[in-house]
């Protein structure tokens, strides 16, 4: 049986919603209320936090300041202690060079004679210097140095200095002047893959060439000199240097001090030489090539003259301590020897001939 409860039944119903209505809109109101407090605290934690990232990023400017300060400091020290030359008396009382370096040699092609030397017979690790042999090896059957080649994934992986990219289009005599000027990695592999010869028989002829140019301590692991196990001697790149700078194909390539050009797709490339003595250009060079990785030191073979003319003079400088110092090095030795050139003469060797 259902009981009638008349009007208060509409009115308890009306009360009841009512109610519910009223505890949401509070609800609501709190809840707005809440996230406008939560924005005002946001808003009033913001100038904070901005602040704490601006001293933190001022910090780290400042940090980079004083760590290229400090680099800077470095470098000029480095530079000056370069730039003195450093000489000591021998055992017949001679004042001679005090070599800061592991080895070094002058050289005079034209009659074979070691001019002065040290250690020019250790074999040592020569980096990129093994570039000079591939250059060399490339154009004994290189017929079209205008024939374009694609360079490979192969050829630049971890090839550390390379403006190459994989899949460019390149031209092979643009190859060369990358190979010797900026020591560029990817063009000497690209070189020895496309060579007839193969990679593989490529590296076999640098080492029969080496032996029939009776460099006796020389041997050839790769074509680029990123490979410690390229080793020789301050005489044989003596002798090497001279060889290829004869080349009327290698020689103009290592006397250019900068070169442009397009590959295949139109990007333009822009190098210049490492040889920091071409570049300044108040030495008559002839020919050279730098090397450098950490088990051979900053290495420097090249061809030049003495400054009042006269025959050419290889001057090597090999496991040098810093990247001036095989450049000032060598000025040191070749200056040396021209103001003792009145004395003993470039026909007369300043030391035994190296065997």
């Amino acid at each position: 049986m259902t009981l009638y409860r008349g009007p208060n039944l509409y009115l308890n119903r009306t009360l009841k919603f009512g109610g519910i209505r009223l505890f949401l809109l509070w609800l609501g109101v709190s809840l707005c209320a809440t996230g406008a407090g939560a924005a005002t605290t946001a808003k009033k934690a913001t100038p904070a936090k901005t602040a704490a990232a601006k001293s933190a990023a001022t910090t780290r400017a400042r940090a980079r300041s004083r760590a290229a300060a400090s680099k800077a400091r470095v470098a000029q020290k480095t530079l000056a202690e370069a730039k003195t030359p450093h000489y000591r008396v021998d055992a017949d009382g001679n004042v001679v060079p005090d070599l800061r370096a592991a080895a070094a040699i002058i050289y005079e092609p034209s009659t074979g004679k070691v001019l002065w030397e040290e250690h020019s017979q250790d074999e040592r690790s020569i980096a990129s210097i093994t570039k000079v042999m591939t250059a060399v090896v490339f154009l004994e059957s290189a017929t079209d140095l205008d024939q374009e080649v694609v360079v490979t994934r192969p050829d630049t992986f971890a090839a550390s200095t390379t403006y190459l990219r994989t899949a460019d289009r390149v031209r092979l005599g643009d190859l060369l002047h990358l190979l010797l000027l900026p020591s560029d990695n990817a063009a000497a592999r690209t070189l020895a893959r496309v060579s007839p010869l193969g990679y593989d028989g490529f590296i076999a002829r640098m080492n029969q060439k080496a032996k029939d140019l009776g460099l006796d301590h020389t041997h050839y692991a790769d074509p680029s000199g990123l490979n410690a196990d390229n080793v020789s001697s301050a005489y044989d790149m003596a002798r090497l240097i001279s060889y290829a700078a004869e080349d009327d194909r290698i020689g103009p390539i290592m006397r250019t001090p900068e070169f442009t050009f397009r590959t295949g797709s139109g990007r333009i490339i822009s190098v210049h030489s490492t040889n920091q003595i071409l570049r300044a250009g108040d030495m008559d060079v002839l020919g050279g090539k730098t090397g450098f990785i950490a088990k051979a030191g900053y290495c420097l073979a090249t061809l030049l003259k003495l400054p009042q003319g006269g025959p050419s003079l290889a001057v090597v400088v090999l496991g040098a301590n810093s990247n001036p110092g095989r450049f000032w090095e060598t000025r040191h030795l070749l200056a040396w020897l021209n103001e003792r050139a009145a004395v003993f003469g470039l026909s007369t060797p300043a030391v035994v001939p190296a065997k």
